[in-house]
């Protein structure tokens, strides 16, 4: 099998963000989070996470909003649990190993550990 290249442009994000998505839709443990509980816009949702993880890996500022605004308020309806992190942060990083692998694959990883980990840490303290 042939190595695999890093993430190195917005097309390689857009092709890891459409395999994590595709792995999320049909998993037990988040997919109906997303299709059931906020009932996902798949065509608008997926430029804004391709957005949201260019600006972080590719230092390119084009997303705009503030991603734990919107968090906040799915934990409102749906209390967000540890599971729920975990198995995110696992389907990521499965997906960008299926993938990609270098440096900014590696760092891909850390960062989504690190947004689940603080995540997880103010919905635990919005849920008190």
């Amino acid at each position: 099998m042939g190595t695999k290249k890093d993430i190195t442009s917005r097309e390689d994000i857009e092709q890891l963000v459409a395999a994590f998505y595709e792995q999320v839709k049909t998993d037990d443990t988040i997919g109906f989070i997303f299709t059931d509980v906020v009932k996902i816009n798949w065509e608008h949702h997926i430029p804004l996470i391709v957005d949201f993880w260019e600006s972080i890996l590719l230092d390119n500022p084009v997303y705009t909003k503030n991603a734990m605004e919107v968090h906040y308020v799915l934990n409102k309806k749906m209390p967000l649990q540890k599971a729920h992190f975990a198995k995110w942060v696992l389907l990521f990083c499965t997906a960008v190993d299926d993938l990609f692998e270098g440096k900014i694959a590696a760092l891909a990883k850390t960062r989504a550990k690190s947004i689940a980990a603080l995540m997880q840490f103010k919905m635990a303290d919005a849920n008190k």
